[in-house]
């Protein structure tokens, strides 16, 4: 693009994830359509392996710079009747169990309820599941006024004066099991864990978790989508409206990306 007034050339990809590419535009675009063509996601090997590249690195870069443009700015809220649990994502840890965990990481599960289907869903990594950390992820998810239903953990005490309606489910007393009384974010969690071991072959840091939780968010949540090309074009939208990434950045103070045969989870 050439500015009129200042005689500035710019890029018409400068500040979005395509800037200073040195590959094609149309390779881009590829990668993009076979993204939203794999139902159950895709890993690094896969690109790599369609798109004839010859580094794993800039498949696996090229992932997670998509990755980073499945959240749309301004999104709206889940609403209505709303499960919310916590769960753990990470291997066996001896002695631990439940919340009591402290090797994994804590994720914090939201989803919609349609009847007995499951409606939209929220997930979002959280450092404990005290009040505070809860209160936090329920707000950036849930429309104000919607009825949050959790088990009885002291954690959600406070709900009602938050600004939701509290319905509460607690499992000693009810004769069911917890996935009994919280069946959608129970599948939920049950189908991201199968997701990270099966697509992602368990080979997802526990570093980037939160973008495999925003590409499993975004998939969940057009899953009955029939219109391969609607969810290229929402992807390739957000592409372009989305800050640049450098490589450098995605890793930190690594030199390498993790290897196809990590098993950090």
């Amino acid at each position: 693009m050439h500015c009129q007034n200042c005689h500035y050339e710019m890029s018409v990809t400068a500040g979005t994830i395509f800037h200073r590419t040195k590959l094609p535009l149309l390779l881009w675009f590829k990668a993009i359509w076979w993204l939203m063509s794999q139902k159950y996601g895709a890993n690094a090997l896969g690109l790599q392996r369609i798109l004839g590249f010859g580094s794993y690195q800039t498949a696996w870069t090229w992932l997670h710079k998509l990755r980073r443009c499945m959240v749309r700015p301004g999104r709206e809220r889940l609403s209505g009747e709303v499960e919310v649990d916590e769960t753990y994502v990470g291997g066996v840890e001896v002695g631990a169990k439940g919340r009591g965990a402290v090797e994994k990481v804590l994720v914090a599960v939201a989803a919609e309820v349609r009847g007995r289907a499951i409606g939209r869903i929220r997930m979002g990594i959280i450092s404990d599941a005290s009040a505070s950390s809860l209160r936090s992820f329920i707000d950036l998810s849930v429309e104000p006024g919607a009825t949050i239903i959790s088990d009885g953990w002291t954690g959600y005490s406070g709900v009602a004066e938050w600004g939701y309606v509290h319905r509460i489910h607690i499992v000693r007393k009810s004769g069911k099991q917890a996935h009994e009384l919280l069946p959608r974010v129970h599948r939920v969690a049950s189908l991201l864990k199968r997701w990270l071991l099966g697509t992602l072959q368990g080979a997802a840091s526990t570093k980037h978790l939160g973008y495999y939780l925003d590409e499993f968010t975004f998939r969940f949540n057009r899953r009955s989508s029939g219109h391969r090309g609607l969810l290229f074009y929402r992807l390739l939208e957000q592409a372009v409206s989305t800050d640049p990434c450098t490589y450098r950045k995605i890793v930190g103070n690594r030199k390498a990306p993790p290897s196809p045969l990590d098993h950090n989870l």
